[in-house]
């Protein structure tokens, strides 16, 4: 039946809106539209409205939006056989699929389209005008979404770029500002529970064994914490009527920088304005702000608990822990880790630590075999004498402090810059005058290359120097702030009694065990406490520097 033939028409009216396209919600609110629509259609005696369809926050480029496919199934039922737009922006703004819909889909069903701003009727015959202006009138539209998106696009980069948060929800342990909703502010409830991952993490447990805790605990996993806050928050990564936490979403908050104050942006994005699947984007197009926000974490404590993720950590059968220090000791000579292994004796039994190589392949390396007893007091006691070590530097570094040496010594570095500075201009004259040279013909060029391969060593050598002896200088000026960072890091640990999981993994990067019972303890902050020790050394050469005074300090 040819319903193109009927005088009354069943019409459905179709609204959309969408700041993504760039569309204005005070001019093109839902609200306008149909006020707009129903006034046009009062004078029209031969259309019925049947049913409002409303897409609001969908992109008018893609057209699988819910209500126009509700719309589209109700055409193909015969319900609907006239479709009233307020313009054909509103319909969509793709243009290849808007003339499709307007000039192909719809008279082959026979469906009567309205765009009352445009002055269109399909009912009133097609002119020449139409067929023109109609498929002119889509390009515009298309035209201005693509115009939109790379707008709103080079605005977001600039936000990103500024340290703004853009993301629609905030990340757990954190919630969008009240005063800006582009700033983050730490949400205290959730924050507790990201110190608690960070502090089990350290104790020793695992990813699986954090998430089994939570869970028992009752602890709502991040998507239904933010459903209880009344967010509207979707995720691909439930599975369940209610999502627990996992192994999984566990290792995303132990990994996440986020939590020490560094905003990570841009990780995802479309390939442009008619294609919304979001493709990976390379980690070096991210957008990186550091101090964008208040961290949970301390740096130190993130990098000592992602250093442990690197390591095989596995816990034991009945375990809930991983060993005092697995992934940490390793053996001397194959770099391997060592593995725990159980010796029983009678009704006792006694634990050492072996090469796991030579557990698998005898020939390629020896067991290097040590008591766990005895490995463990021989670390405690090297802590403690580390520990005590990093005091003495304190005190001597306090009391070089109190000397004239500071001043002293970056009026020396200043003089050795500025003649460094005089050499190096010196012979970037030179090359200039070889150069004027060959240019009238005075050397030949082999001699010019000669030249300036000798003067830009000569350059480097300057520019080196001067870098070096600025460095020299930041690293006396600020070497009191940079101590303190690290040695007290160290002095929260003195007089250890006994070893933990934390102490361990807090203070030590690796242990290795060799053959002869050699024991070589990796500790954190090596560097640093190198640097001291050369600082000191320099300061001791100081006219300034009272080697009785400094050892009545160490004393």
């Amino acid at each position: 039946m040819d319903i193109l033939n009927e005088k009354t028409y069943n019409a459905a009216i179709y609204v959309r809106l969408s700041r993504d396209d760039g569309d204005k919600e005070e001019s093109d609110s839902i609200l306008n539209q149909k006020e707009l629509i129903r006034e046009y259609l009062k004078k029209k005696s031969d259309i019925n409205i049947c049913s409002i369809k409303v897409d609001d926050g969908y992109s008018g480029v893609d057209f699988n939006r819910p209500a126009f496919l509700e719309m589209m199934e109700d055409i193909k039922a015969g319900k609907i056989n006239c479709v009233v737009v307020k313009d054909l922006s509103r319909f969509g703004r793709n243009y290849i699929e808007s003339g499709k819909y307007i000039q192909k889909v719809f008279p082959f069903l026979g469906v009567r389209f309205i765009a009352i701003n445009d002055n269109y009727d399909s009912a009133e015959g097609s002119t020449i005008t139409d067929n023109i202006m109609i498929p002119f009138k889509n390009l515009i539209n298309d035209s201005y979404c693509r115009d939109s998106s790379i707008k709103i696009r080079s605005q977001l980069e600039v936000k990103r770029k500024k340290g703004d948060f853009i993301g629609s929800f905030a990340a757990y342990g954190y919630k969008k500002s009240g005063q800006n909703k582009n700033k983050l502010e730490i949400d205290e409830y959730a924050a507790s529970i990201v110190r608690d991952i960070f502090k089990w993490k350290l104790e020793g447990m695992s990813q699986q064994g954090i998430a089994n805790k939570l869970n028992q605990m009752g602890i709502l996993s991040p998507m239904e914490y933010k459903r209880s806050l009344g967010e509207r928050y979707k995720t691909t990564f439930k599975v369940k009527q209610q999502a627990l936490w996992s192994a999984v979403a566990v290792r995303r908050i132990l990994t996440n920088e986020l939590y020490i104050g560094i905003l990570e942006q841009g990780k995802r994005t479309t390939p442009n304005y008619k294609i919304k699947t979001r493709i990976e984007r390379p980690k070096e197009e991210w957008v990186r702000v550091e101090n964008s926000h208040e961290p949970i974490i301390s740096k130190e404590l993130f990098a000592t608990v992602n250093s442990l993720l690197l390591h095989d950590t596995r816990i034991a059968p009945n375990e809930e822990t991983v060993y005092l220090f697995s992934g940490i000791i390793a053996c001397g000579d194959c770099r391997e880790n060592m593995i725990r292994k159980t010796v029983p004796a009678k009704d006792k039994k006694y634990y050492y630590y072996t090469c796991s190589t030579n557990r698998y392949d005898k020939s390629s390396c020896t067991t290097h075999s040590i008591s766990e007893k005895a490995f463990e007091e021989a670390v405690l006691l090297a802590l403690n004498v580390h520990i005590t070590s990093i005091l003495d530097i304190e005190r001597i570094l306090n009391y070089i402090d109190t000397l004239p040496y500071r001043q002293d010594e970056i009026l020396k570095l200043d003089a050795q810059i500025v003649k460094a500075q005089e050499e190096l201009e010196k012979f970037q004259r030179y090359k200039l005058i070889s150069y004027e040279h060959f240019v009238d013909k005075e050397i030949t060029k082999e001699e010019y290359q000669e030249h300036v391969k000798r003067y830009n060593a000569k350059i480097m050598k300057a520019e080196k120097l001067i870098l070096d002896r600025k460095q020299e200088i930041e690293n006396i000026i600020s070497n009191k702030t940079l101590t303190n960072l690290w040695i007290e890091h160290f002095k929260k640990y003195k007089n250890i009694e006994k070893l933990t999981r934390k102490i361990v993994v807090s203070l030590i990067e690796k242990i290795y065990v060799y053959e002869n019972g050699k024991i070589d303890i990796h500790f954190r902050y090596q560097a640093e406490y190198e640097n001291a020790l050369r600082f000191i050394d320099s300061a001791s050469k100081s006219e300034s520097f009272n080697a009785n005074a400094a050892f009545k300090e160490v004393i």
